[in-house]
């Protein structure tokens, strides 16, 4: 199979921020997953995480918001194991999965990052979402099975990887060969039925692509990235550069699977309406199949919390909101009471909208007699329903200030500025909580 010359080139020179919209949308990214990472810090993850790296991955580079040292690979693997573990990040319909989540962290991992502008960094973040992406739906398109996201964020990981670290086309070349060939072909499905640690695959995402970039640097073939490469998926990548994947991408306004949130917003639709939320006798939800699929009514763990669309019904209602307590602290009776209430039910119409579309409609049985139905609702936060500036700041804030104190407004002004600065001031903030 011919290498894919123009492509690679392409993924090598290009400027990834062209216009400002494109640099806003990328400070809207960062600031989103770093919140994330900031919050999933308090969740039983966050632990194994950091010990397995430090003592598995030994090495210099410094762990995103914990302590300790790791090497390249040990710091992306931390990185996106952490960000995983708070089901808050952002992610893209087509690919149904996530792309940032890998990246962030895989860039962190190279020392070459320290001595890049703040410009080029967002430059490089904007670059992974654009061929992590297109490489996920191009699996997508290809393959039978439904895979997590490190089987296609690992190839934007390798991409940005070699990017930065300066690799020719041929070396990137096999840099995505050996990131689709070792990226974790994991089932998706079964970390829905059987919640768990596991989550979306992203942490071996992001240490495979920079495994794959530093071992494509040394020599290692393992080209071609099929994904990139064959004849079939040219299509996805023809219009690179008009396109912009980066647009594309929806941010969630819970730290819940996506496939929750329009059942969550159907449920919120109606709370001004039903007075006291003990008041309700049954929860019938209809959506489409895969959202049925989150089935756990009593989760156990925030695994199992965050892949249940009972448990974040009956959150919602219960709360009003759905935030990372709810995920996190698991004893409360009334959301337990309400998630036994919860059936779900599927829909035609709503299995044909998924995956461009995700709806859910919500109908509460009250105690009094009276039967109050919700409008057919979708997850907010696409790119045609977004949240606001102030919402994702605000969803940053109540991620990231109950760990970080003060820092966290001097890490919002930074990336709101990083475009005139040096990327080594984003880094110097993301140290262990309380660490200054």
């Amino acid at each position: 199979m011919p290498r894919p010359t123009t492509l690679l080139d392409w993924m090598l020179d290009a400027d990834p921020l062209p216009d400002d919209a494109l640099l806003t949308q990328a400070k809207r990214c960062l600031l989103d997953l770093v919140g994330v990472a900031a919050g999933a810090t308090r969740t039983e993850l966050a632990a194994p995480a950091r010990r397995f790296a430090v003592s598995q991955h030994g090495g210099e580079r410094p762990l995103l918001f914990a302590e300790g040292r790791a090497s390249s690979t040990g710091v992306a693997l931390h990185g996106a194991w952490l960000i995983d573990a708070l089901d808050a990040h952002d992610g893209q319909v087509l690919t149904k999965g996530h792309a940032g989540v890998a990246l962030l962290p895989g860039l962190l991992a190279l020392p070459e990052a320290d001595r890049l502008s703040g410009r080029d960094f967002l430059g490089l973040l904007a670059m992974g979402y654009e061929i992590a992406t297109r490489a996920g739906i191009a699996l997508h398109a290809t393959s039978p099975d439904y895979h997590t996201s490190g089987a296609w964020n690992a190839l934007g990981v390798a991409a940005v990887a070699g990017r930065l670290m300066g690799l020719d086309a041929e070396r990137l070349h096999h840099a995505l060969g050996i990131a689709e060939f070792y990226g974790p072909r994991s089932q998706m499905m079964r970390c829905i039925d059987h919640p768990t640690m596991l989550k979306d695959g992203s942490g071996w995402g992001a240490m495979t692509g920079v495994s794959a970039a530093l071992l494509a640097r040394d020599g290692f073939t393992g080209a071609p990235a099929l994904t990139v490469a064959a004849p079939e998926v040219e299509q996805l990548w023809a219009d690179r550069g008009q396109r912009w994947y980066l647009h594309e991408q929806y941010f969630k306004a819970y730290p819940v699977c996506r496939w929750a949130q329009p059942a969550v917003e159907a449920v919120l639709s109606l709370r001004e309406r039903i007075g006291d939320p003990a008041t309700i006798a049954r929860i019938e939800i209809t959506t489409f199949h895969e959202g049925k699929r989150l089935h756990v009514v009593h989760p156990d763990s925030t695994e199992q919390a965050q892949y249940s669309l009972p448990w974040s019904v009956a959150c919602a209602l219960a709360r009003g909101t759905l935030d990372a307590e709810a995920v996190t602290e698991l004893g409360a009776p009334l959301p337990r009471a309400l998630a036994e209430r919860v059936e779900i039910r599927e829909s035609d119409t709503f299995n044909a909208r998924f995956p461009a579309e995700r709806w859910a409609s919500a109908r509460l049985h009250l105690s009094d007699g009276r039967i109050i139905e919700s409008e057919p609702c979708e997850a907010r936060g696409n790119p045609h329903n977004p949240l606001s500036d102030d919402e994702l700041a605000a969803k940053y804030h109540a991620l990231a200030g109950p760990v970080l104190g003060e820092r966290a407004e001097r890490l919002e002004r930074v990336i709101q500025t990083l475009e005139d600065r040096p990327a080594g001031d984003l880094l110097a903030l993301l140290g262990p909580p309380g660490a200054e």
